[in-house]
């Protein structure tokens, strides 16, 4: 994390800015509305030291979304997303984003547009998603006249249901998957790539290997 003019910030300013960005994360998922003298109590942290940090509530909001679509795009990174076989790439990716996606309810869910500063790493991750798929179709996992842009914004779906998921109400197996961002990564793709009733392929997109 950097500071406004692109210096690196101190440690104990670094991680002022990362508790008054938790603690906003999850007052704001219950309280919309509260305001910086309560993020501060609820991070721990004079009210002074929250508006030395963030100028104004706005400025709290951007940095939060900034912040959470960078997490996501080093989730996606990390999958290797042009090197690794596409469906391990997408695989991994999957259950990368859903270990971001949970802290980061408030923020990624606000209906408000992105600001320009997160509008350019949401386009460098969708960027990332096209790679992946077109990959796919390249590969022969999906059909040549196969619609990316509607699979992939089927995969979102997806992703953002599995995201929110919770087993509350349901068995055993699911409530597993809610805690298990591999298993639900599992459950995002083959519902993608293979329908609800149709059984998977032997391929494991794990690992890219047979059996």
């Amino acid at each position: 994390m950097s500071g406004t003019a692109g210096r690196p910030l101190r440690a104990d300013a670094e991680r002022s800015i990362k508790a008054i960005m938790r603690a906003a994360e999850d007052l704001l998922g219950t309280n919309p509305a509260a305001t910086m003298e309560q993020i501060a109590e609820a991070a721990g942290v004079a009210r002074a030291t929250v508006h030395r940090r963030f100028a104004s509530r706005e400025a709290l909001l951007e940095t939060m979304e900034v912040t959470a679509w960078r997490e996501i795009e080093q989730a996606v990174e990390a999958a290797r997303p042009k090197t690794a076989p596409p469906l391990v790439a997408l695989h991994q990716a999957t259950a990368n984003i859903l270990q971001v996606k949970p802290g980061w309810r408030f923020t990624l869910t606000r209906p408000v547009p992105l600001s320009p500063r997160a509008q350019a790493v949401h386009a460098a991750v969708m960027a990332n998603c096209e790679t992946v798929f077109a990959r796919a179709v390249e590969s022969g996992l999906l059909p040549p006249d196969i619609d990316t842009a509607w699979t992939r914004q089927a995969y979102l779906a997806l992703l953002g249901e599995a995201a929110h998921h919770t087993g509350r109400d349901a068995g055993t197996a699911c409530a597993v998957r809610a805690t298990d961002p591999d298993a639900l990564a599992t459950l995002v793709i083959d519902t993608l790539m293979y329908g609800l009733a149709r059984p998977a392929p032997p391929q494991n997109h794990r690992t890219g290997r047979d059996g």
